[in-house]
C-alpha cells in the first residue's frame, strides 16, 4: 500500500525568518520553553546568530548580496539549548529522501534546506538555496509532501518532484545537498541567563572579529566584507551610487532595500527579530544590560528600515533616492557598533548575575 504520513498538529505561525521561525515551532512541538512557548525573536537572539555580509559582484544577480546573520544558526542554537544537531549532506536523493523518510515516519518533523525558486508556492523568480522549510508528511500516492515554511500560514502540499529539485539546486549561495539537520532535543532548556550570555558573546564576537566565513564565503570575493568591516564598505559604497546610469542605480536601490526588508529578515536586517529576543531575555532575567541592547537593537533596526525606504520611496526621482539612501546608510556603522558594545555589555552583565 502507498504510504501516508502526517504530523498533525504541528504548531506552525508565520514568521519573519525561515530558520528563526522553523526553530521557534520546533521548539513548541516538543515542549520545550520558559514561560511557555518562545516567540520568534527571543527564538533568534538565543542563537548567536547576528551577522553582516556584504557582496557586490557583476557575476550576481541581483549584482550584490546582504545578509544580518551569521550561516550556522540551526546549528549553534539546538547545541546552545543543550541538544545535539548532526547535519547530513548528500548528492544522493534516495539516500537525502531516506532521512526525511525515517524522520517523519518515526513523527519527528525534519528541518531541510530548498531552494526558494524551486517551491512553486512561493511564486518567486529568485533563486536561494538556504532556505529553511519543515516536512511533516507525504503521501506516495498522490506524490506529494506536507511542508511547513515560514512565509505561509498553511500547511503547502508540494510536489515530491519539486521538492527533489528544491533540495538539490546548485543556486547561490551554496548547493542545497539535500542538506537535512537532524536535531535531538532535551528534555529541558538551562537556564536563559545563561544561554543568552553565551548567544550575545557569540554574535559581538561575529561582528567585531568574522572568525568562520558567513552565509557567503567571502574569502575569494574582491568586493566583499564581514562583520563591522561590512558596514562601513556598505555605507561607502552606496555614496558612489549616484553617478551610475538609471537602470543600474534603480536595481541597486530595489535590491538593496529587499535584502533589508522583504528577504527573511523579519525586518530591519534581522536587528528587530534581536531587539525583540532580547526584550524577552530582560523581561524572564530582569537584567538592565540586556534591557538596554534591546533598545540598541531597536535604533539599529529602525536605521536599516529607513535605508530600504529611502532606496524605495515614490514621491521622487531615483538620483534623490539615491542620496537619501546614502544619507540613511551614513549612520550605520556608527549604529552597528553600538550594537556590538551592547551585546558584549549584556552578555558580561548576564554572566556576572549567573555566578
Amino acid at each position: 500500500m502507498p504510504r501516508r504520513t502526517l504530523i498533525k498538529d504541528y504548531p506552525h505561525r508565520m514568521a519573519g525568518h525561515c530558520g528563526s521561525g522553523a526553530m521557534r515551532d520546533l521548539l513548541h512541538w516538543h515542549g520545550l520553553g520558559w514561560d511557555g512557548p518562545p516567540d520568534e525573536g527571543l527564538v533568534f537572539a538565543l542563537g548567536g546568530a547576528v551577522g553582516l555580509s556584504y557582496l557586490r559582484s557583476s557575476d550576481l544577480v541581483p549584482p550584490l548580496y546582504l545578509v544580518g546573520r551569521g550561516a550556522d544558526f540551526e546549528v549553534d542554537l539546538p547545541r546552545r539549548l543543550g541538544g545535539q544537531v548532526h547535519v547530513l549532506t548528500t548528492d544522493d536523493p534516495r539516500e537525502g529522501w531516506s532521512w526525511v523518510l525515517d524522520e517523519i515516519e518515526a513523527g519527528r518533523p525534519s528541518l531541510v534546506w530548498g531552494d526558494i525558486g524551486e517551491l512553486p508556492y512561493l511564486r518567486v523568480q529568485l533563486r536561494m538555496s538556504r532556505h529553511d522549510i519543515v516536512v511533516i508528511g507525504h503521501d506516495e500516492a498522490e506524490g506529494i509532501a506536507f511542508v511547513v515554511d515560514n512565509d505561509r500560514a498553511e500547511v503547502q502540499e508540494v510536489p515530491l518532484d519539486a521538492l527533489a529539485r528544491a533540495r538539490s539546486s546548485k543556486s547561490f549561495p551554496e548547493p542545497t545537498r539535500h542538506c537535512t539537520y537532524r536535531i535531538i532535543w532535551p528534555d529541558a532548556l538551562p537556564d536563559v541567563a545563561e544561554v543568552a550570555a553565551e548567544a550575545f558573546r557569540q554574535s559581538a564576537a561575529s561582528m567585531r572579529r568574522p572568525s568562520q566565513p558567513g552565509i557567503v564565503d567571502l574569502t575569494t570575493a574582491a568586493a566583499g566584507a564581514e562583520g563591522l568591516a561590512a558596514v562601513v564598505q556598505l555605507a561607502a559604497d552606496v555614496r558612489t551610487w549616484a553617478d551610475l546610469p538609471i537602470d543600474d542605480l534603480e536595481i541597486l536601490l530595489f535590491s538593496l532595500s529587499a535584502f533589508i526588508e522583504k528577504a527573511g529578515t523579519g525586518g530591519g536586517l534581522f536587528r528587530r527579530l534581536l531587539a525583540d529576543g532580547c526584550a524577552d531575555v530582560a523581561r524572564l532575567t530582569g537584567d538592565f544590560a540586556t534591557a538596554q541592547l534591546a533598545v540598541s537593537a531597536s535604533r539599529c533596526a529602525q536605521a536599516w528600515t529607513e535605508t530600504a525606504r529611502a532606496g524605495i520611496r515614490r514621491d521622487v526621482d531615483v538620483r534623490a533616492r539615491a542620496a537619501g539612501m546614502s544619507l540613511a546608510a551614513s549612520r550605520l556603522p556608527e549604529l552597528e557598533l553600538d550594537l556590538v558594545e551592547s551585546l558584549e555589555s549584556a552578555s558580561s552583565s548576564l554572566m556576572a548575575a549567573d555566578r
